[in-house]
């Protein structure tokens, strides 16, 4: 059930929000803001994907990361000076605890400009344990969770990057799961085809990822660790 929406809030359309995104950082600038700290943070989205393949792949319209929801303080702490805005229903309300319920989406602005910088999603967890906010049975150690690149970034395992972007299946979404499929180990193609049968049934990446197999045979694992 959607929280009902408080007063105020300011109304965003999709090409405002477009134009404000333009100027995003990139994983590494964010990485460095975030050296050091003792949260176990990823890149998430199609930044993830292009970090698992080594290179840019395709234009980025923002930049995505995942943190623990009680640990966002501490990732807040690293940007005094920029604001925090949460986004829901097309409408934008600077974070409070009054209003960070209504989406785990975390825009971080430079006040200065209005620009938007990060998306970062505030995600469920037991500890050191990461919970699915699409089905939260599916629990994984953050060992399994974030990989991380040859120079230190951390990024979203890519099984479960594509997990979260089966749902809508948008172009962008379709060339990342090609671009991706080459590249993942037998272990992390059974992992998406299991959590895909769970979560999305009958999804049709599951015939690219096991033809004429049973992806509900074996449970999910997770893949290389942090």
């Amino acid at each position: 059930m959607t929280p009902e929406l408080p007063p105020g809030g300011v109304e965003i359309s999709e090409a405002e929000a477009e134009a404000r995104w333009a100027g995003a950082w990139t994983p590494a600038e964010v990485a460095d803001r975030l050296a050091g700290v003792p949260v176990p943070w990823c890149v998430a989205g199609g930044w993830a994907l292009d970090l698992f393949r080594g290179g840019v792949s395709r234009a980025h319209g923002d930049l995505e990361i995942a943190v623990p929801a009680d640990r966002f303080p501490e990732i807040r702490d690293r940007f005094p000076e920029f604001a925090f805005d949460v986004v829901a229903a097309g409408r934008l309300w600077e974070l409070t605890p009054e209003v960070a319920q209504l989406s785990h989406q975390t825009w971080l602005r430079d006040p200065s400009t209005g620009n938007f910088l990060v998306d970062v999603f505030r995600e469920p967890h037991d500890g050191a344990t990461w919970i699915c906010r699409r089905d939260p049975s599916i629990r994984l150690p953050y060992t399994a969770v974030v990989h991380r690149t040859p120079d230190g970034i951390p990024y979203l395992a890519p099984e479960l990057a594509l997990l979260f972007k089966a749902k809508a299946t948008r172009p962008k979404d379709q060339l990342d799961f090609a671009g991706a499929l080459p590249l993942l180990d037998d272990t992390a193609r059974r992992t998406l085809a299991t959590l895909l049968a769970r979560v999305h049934p009958g999804h049709r990446w599951l015939t690219d990822l096991h033809p004429g197999d049973d992806p509900a045979a074996t449970p999910p694992r997770g893949g290389r660790t942090a």
